[in-house]
């Protein structure tokens, strides 16, 4: 007997565990989606496999749908690999081990994978049940999706007829995401030529204890980014210490994240040393005011440093010109959803190579022209001092539908199965609809899912009686589509 040959609805839960046997983080797609193109045979339809190993699985009408239009079911495979401290399993090559009290399945010492294996369980456990009322299905499987949508971008959507599609990759019950952001990369240049020093004063300055989050989901917070805000310090300090020359910049690790550190290399004229450290403890007192209540860690401080070289006084002002207005955080909200962000922006990474300052700046928006209006502004910013920008990762948003026949299918059949009012959401981070619409202009989508927790870590639980209601409302939508 199975581990989950208890839980409801069996045929689910059978499928899930099946996926959960093989190895299946993003990269490493190759087995699942071999094993869900075998199922597709076993059960005598039709399929498709990319070479990025993408899968398309297609099932016909069940009778008396064979006029309606087709509906798009759509998860991804793969799944991000995380372990314990202490878990010695290799997700490269084994499967999970799975576990479930009733209430709540996970994997003993990684992530579960429901984001988004119980997708693809759902949706092949619909393709395998001819008892169903159905219109045409086009199952979709992707891959990759958590390192980027790569196999949302080489999806060949040429032989998909639907223009109605159900995502199944949300984790609140009851919740239907209509709105997610686009985004962009705007890798910036700033080309420096350092100089001897002399006669003056070398300085580290440190600008820490900012909270820092994902620039997300955690934006709209108002916290600090050190790499912004180091920027305005020493232009600030630059007009109250003339002479300031800088040698180094740098904060960050990661593209996506509010900047929670940054440190920069200074040298002042000798006889202003006393002003310069007068001064960073007054700004030290402004920053704490500023950001009471939302980064009350936040700390300036600095400590003298031998710096052989660095920028002229000259090209320290040109340089701080360009970091001081480079536009931080949110930009718009939206109208249609009262407290999310529409549009924003982040200075994730900077740091000072032999050639020159380079640093990334990530736009989000879910409206396409603002998301082009901010790698304007950056770009006119950044090109105004000789710089250049590099545009790339460029994923589409997606815009919230107001007329979606789609939407009020699905929050009437959530109604009437439950008894209460379903909840319209958008994320300000990214989801794969963004893509398919882009690929097939005119599609109708929702996303939904049953509930889940700590996903990405290995506190991942998810809630069987909670997919047991979704996959009964995912057949009741199937039902009303005729």
């Amino acid at each position: 007997m199975s581990l989950l040959s208890n839980c409801k609805p069996q045929d689910v839960f059978s499928y899930f565990e099946k996926l959960c046997a093989v190895p299946h983080g993003s990269g490493n797609t190759k087995h699942i989606s071999d094993l869900c193109a075998g199922f597709a045979r076993d059960l005598g339809l039709r399929y498709r496999q990319e070479p990025c190993n993408n899968l398309i699985i297609w099932k016909d009408a069940s009778p008396g749908y064979e006029h309606a239009e087709p509906i798009i079911l759509q998860g991804h495979m793969d799944m991000v690999c995380a372990v314990a401290e202490g878990c010695t399993k290799d997700m490269s090559v084994e499967g999970l081990d799975l576990e479930t009290d009733g209430e709540f399945l996970w994997a003993r010492g990684t992530t579960l994978g429901g984001d988004n294996c119980i997708a693809v369980a759902m949706i092949l456990s619909i393709l395998a049940d001819d008892t169903l009322p159905h219109p045409p299905l086009e199952a979709l499987f992707t891959v990759d999706e958590e390192t980027g949508m790569g196999g949302a971008f080489a999806l060949d959507c040429s032989d998909l007829k639907g223009r109605k599609l159900l995502n199944l990759d949300s984790e609140e019950e009851g919740e239907f995401c209509v709105s997610c952001a686009g985004g962009v990369r705007a890798d910036c240049f700033l080309p420096v030529k350092m100089e001897e020093t002399g006669g003056e004063t070398g300085y580290r300055v440190t600008l820490s204890g900012l909270q820092g989050g994902h620039s997300g989901g955690e934006i709209h917070k108002g916290r600090g980014s050190a790499n912004q805000l180091m920027g305005r310090v020493l232009y600030s300090t630059m007009e109250r210490v003339p002479g300031l020359r800088l040698a180094d910049i740098r904060g960050g690790r990661f593209e996506n994240v509010i900047c929670p550190r940054n440190d920069a290399l200074v040298t002042v004229p000798a006889d202003r040393a006393a002003d310069f450290e007068s001064f960073l403890a007054e700004f030290d007192a402004t920053l704490k005011n500023e950001y009471a209540g939302c980064d009350d860690g936040v700390s300036l401080s600095c400590s003298t440093e031998e710096v052989p070289a660095a920028l002229s006084a000259d090209a320290t002002f040109s340089l701080l010109h360009v970091l001081l207005p480079l536009p931080q955080g949110v930009q718009a909200m939206s109208a249609d959803f009262p407290g999310l962000v529409q549009t924003s922006l982040n200075l994730g990474v900077m740091g000072m190579q032999a050639d020159g300052l380079h640093f990334t700046v990530s736009i989000r928006s879910s409206i396409a022209t603002q998301k082009t209006m901010l790698l304007q502004r950056v770009r006119a910013i950044v090109e105004h001092a000789g710089g250049t920008v590099a545009e790339r990762s460029s994923y589409p948003g997606w815009q919230y539908n107001r007329a979606s026949s789609l939407r009020e299918l699905a929050l009437t059949a959530y109604k009437d199965i439950s008894g209460k009012d379903g909840i319209i959401s958008a994320t300000h981070g990214g989801l794969e609809c963004g893509l398919f619409i882009e690929k097939l202009p005119g599609l109708d989508a929702i996303s939904m899912g049953p509930e889940l927790h700590d996903v990405h870590s290995a506190r991942e639980r998810l809630s069987i009686p909670s997919t047991a209601r979704v996959y009964q409302l995912v057949c009741e939508i199937l039902k009303r589509s005729k």
